[in-house]
């Protein structure tokens, strides 16, 4: 187990899964219930939405592709009932682009499938700790804005463009280089903003620390 796995989540955390595939909705409820939070497992959006109870602290791990009621469109209700509930969405690798919109929407992280069970409990523990903690330290916007000011004019493109959700491949495409040179510039970028992952760079660039580059 990785350290971040093995921390403790506040008391009584409550984890709600909407996810329309029944062996994805078990396999999130037992790797969740085994790490110890409460879980509410719902088959549709509007299932969710008809038997939510708020439960803080909490956060919704819901994924993005479903018959009848999306992930996007549930989003939306909860946004237009000003329901005050962290949304992590989970997608496959085509629907990044869709799961950025959602973080735009005020969704807090997305996950990519197939992922593991550490990672999982790791960011829902991450995410829940969000919600008791949304304001930022002075320290972490100095850290952000020097990391901004290390992005050569070249990286600050390519990272405009990841944030739209584009593949390495389709940024090489747009910016007619090869797709090991895109691979080179997001890891350069993803070092020298300190981003783990592509969401925490969304995250920075919702919160205002990070301006398109000009010229």
């Amino acid at each position: 187990m990785t350290e971040a796995a093995n921390k403790p989540h506040p008391p009584a955390s409550t984890v709600f899964v909407v996810d329309d595939d029944d062996g994805m909705r078990n396999a999130l409820r037992r790797a969740l219930m085994q790490a110890g939070f409460a879980v509410q497992p719902f088959a549709s959006g509007q299932a969710f939405l008809d038997g939510y109870r708020p439960a803080p602290p909490a956060c919704l791990l819901l994924d993005v592709k479903m018959p009848e009621m999306s992930g996007l469109e549930v989003q939306t209700v909860l946004n237009e009932r000003l329901i005050d509930l962290p949304v992590i969405f989970l997608t496959g690798a085509a629907e990044v682009p869709i799961a950025v919109a959602a973080m735009k929407a005020g969704a807090v992280d997305f996950l990519e499938k197939p992922f593991d069970n550490e990672v999982l409990v790791a960011r829902v523990r991450q995410c829940i700790a969000t919600q008791a903690q949304r304001s930022q330290t002075a320290e972490d916007d100095g850290r952000y804005a020097r990391g901004l000011a290390l992005l050569t004019p070249r990286e600050a493109e390519v990272m405009q463009l990841m944030l739209t959700g584009k593949t390495s491949k389709l940024i090489a495409r747009s910016l007619g280089v090869s797709h090991r040179t895109i691979e080179i510039h997001r890891g350069r970028v993803m070092e020298k903003m300190q981003a783990e992952t592509l969401a925490e760079l969304v995250r920075m660039e919702l919160s205002g620390r990070i301006e398109p580059r000009r010229g």
